[in-house]
């Protein structure tokens, strides 16, 4: 991964192929840690366009969490534990004052009759 970070750096130039594909060379994507198939948020600024790795910005954000969580004293367990309840919540929202755990089970008996 590249060490510095600079403000804005000329790398090269390319071409866009036949199907609108962008090719980023080789010494950039070894210096990224991009491999085939590495996500890129798109920016538009004016006239030009803003190429972002998702990998670095979900890195980065996967570590902001984390220290978060970790401050706050909370294990992993502990969020595991919130996803029965959270779940129901999200549930009850979409699909009215029914749980989920209410709803699967009513769907399992409809199903053992066929």
């Amino acid at each position: 991964m590249a060490t510095h970070n600079p403000m804005l750096e000329y790398l090269t130039t390319t071409k866009i192929g036949e199907k609108g594909q962008l090719t980023v060379p080789k010494q950039f994507r070894e210096d990224l840690g991009l491999g085939h198939g590495a996500p890129f948020a798109v920016l538009r600024l004016g006239d030009g366009l803003i190429l972002v790795p998702e990998q670095q910005r979900f890195e980065r954000l996967c570590q902001q969490v984390s220290s978060s969580l970790t401050a706050a004293g909370l294990t992993p367990g502990d969020l595991l534990a919130t996803l029965p309840e959270a779940r129901n919540r999200v549930y009850a929202r979409r699909y009215g004052k029914k749980t989920l755990a209410t709803a699967f089970r009513r769907r399992s008996r409809s199903y053992r009759g066929k």
